[in-house]
C-alpha cells in the first residue's frame, strides 16, 4: 500500500482573534506579506504533487492559524486554487485546521464545494477552566458542537489535543480526560501535543515568572503512551504526536518536553510495558521474542535502551521480526540456554 501523504501549506496565525498561551505563530510569522495568496498555493501545488490520476493518496493540506475565520474571499481564493488540482486527479481533496467556533453550516458548505474532505478541529483541552486560562477563546461545549457539525456534514474529523498545559494540577490525569472526551466524539483521527515553552510566548512569560512548570520528556513520554493505546482500541489513527521537527524549532524551546522523535519513545515505552508482561515470573538468561515487521528498532528502544534495561536485570533478549504479527504484538518463542 502507498504510504499517505501530506502536500503542507502554511497560513501563520491567519484568521485567528486570540493569542493561546502557547503559540508563536506571530513571532515566527512575520508581517501578513508573508501570507500565501492563489498564486503560491497554484506554483507550490504544480512542483510537488504527482501526475494527474495519481494523486489518491495525497492530500493538500492548509495549517497554522485558523484557515476558517480568514476572511471569506481570501479563504475562496485559496481552496479554488488547490482545487484545481483535487478536480485533476493530483490530489485526493484538501484538509484544514481551524477553530472550534470558526464552523458553521454556511462555512461547511463552502467547504465542501472546493473539495474539502478532512477538517482538524484544535480541541487542546476538554477543561473550560484550562481552556481559559490559556486563552483559547472557546468552550468544550463548542468544541463538541463543531464536531458533530462537522462528521454529519460527512468531512473525515480530526482532533487536536494538548497536554501540560497552564493550570492543569494533574497534567496525566487531565491529558486522559481530555482524549475520552475526544474519543467519545468519534473522530476518524487526532492529534497529540506535549505544550512545550516557545519563545515570545505567553507561556514563557509565566514560566520564566515561575508561575508555570513544563513536563519533563519523560513525564509527558508516562501521559502520552497509554493514550496511544485508548485510541487504537477505539480504532482512531492518531496521525501525529509531538510537533513535527521542523528547522528551527529546538532553538525556539525554552522549556518543556521537546524530543525530535517523541512519538518514538512512546512506542518504546509501550513495548517496554509489553515486554514486562511478556517474561513477567521468567528467571533471569536469554529469551527470544518476534516483533510485526519494521518494529524491531522500536521494540529495542532508541539506542537501545530497552534491551538494556533487561540487560541490567539479567535478561537478554534477542528480538526477531515476524510478518504474522502487527502493530505492537509480541510473542515469546523460546528460551536459549
Amino acid at each position: 500500500m502507498k504510504r499517505h501523504a501530506n502536500l503542507s501549506i502554511f497560513v501563520p496565525h491567519a484568521g485567528c482573534l486570540h493569542r493561546c498561551s502557547f503559540c508563536d505563530q506571530r513571532t515566527i510569522s512575520g508581517a501578513a506579506g508573508s501570507l500565501p495568496d492563489a498564486n503560491t498555493v497554484s506554483e507550490l501545488c504544480e512542483k510537488a504533487l504527482p501526475a494527474a490520476g495519481n494523486g489518491q493518496n495525497t492530500e493538500i493540506a492548509f495549517f497554522g492559524g485558523s484557515f476558517t475565520a480568514l476572511p471569506h474571499e481570501y479563504m475562496e481564493s485559496l481552496l479554488s486554487a488547490a482545487a484545481v488540482f483535487v478536480e485533476q486527479g493530483r490530489a485526493s481533496g484538501i484538509r484544514i485546521s481551524t477553530r472550534p467556533d470558526a464552523i458553521d453550516p454556511t462555512v461547511l458548505k463552502t467547504l465542501a464545494h472546493y473539495h474539502v474532505t478532512s477538517v482538524e478541529l484544535g480541541a487542546q483541552s476538554m477543561s473550560d477552566r484550562v481552556l481559559q486560562l490559556n486563552g483559547r477563546g472557546h468552550t468544550r461545549l463548542q468544541l463538541e458542537f463543531a464536531a458533530k457539525q462537522v462528521k454529519n456534514a460527512g468531512f473525515s474529523l480530526g482532533l487536536q489535543m494538548m497536554l501540560g498545559l497552564y493550570g492543569e494540577t494533574d497534567p496525566v490525569r487531565s491529558a486522559r480526560d481530555t482524549a475520552l472526551a475526544l474519543a467519545a466524539l468519534s473522530p476518524n483521527t487526532v492529534r497529540i501535543y506535549p505544550a512545550l515553552v516557545l519563545m515570545g510566548t505567553e507561556l514563557e512569560r509565566l514560566y520564566r515568572a515561575g508561575v508555570y512548570r513544563p513536563l519533563s520528556v519523560e513525564q509527558a513520554v508516562e501521559a502520552v503512551s497509554p493514550l496511544l493505546e485508548l485510541f487504537e482500541a477505539k480504532q482512531i489513527r492518531v496521525i501525529r504526536v509531538g510537533l513535527h521537527d521542523e528547522p528551527g524549532l529546538s532553538a525556539r524551546v525554552v522549556a518543556g518536553p521537546y524530543h525530535p522523535a517523541f512519538r518514538q519513545l512512546c512506542d518504546a515505552a509501550l513495548f517496554l510495558e509489553g515486554q514486562k508482561k511478556l517474561l513477567q515470573g521468567l528467571p533471569p538468561g536469554e529469551y527470544t521474542v518476534q516483533v510485526a515487521k519494521g518494529q524491531r528498532s522500536a521494540a529495542a528502544g532508541q539506542k537501545n535502551k530497552n534491551l538494556a534495561f533487561w540487560q541490567a536485570a539479567g535478561y537478554r533478549l534477542q528480538l526477531l521480526e515476524n510478518g504474522e504479527l502487527s502493530g505492537r504484538q509480541m510473542r515469546l518463542v523460546c528460551q536459549n540456554g
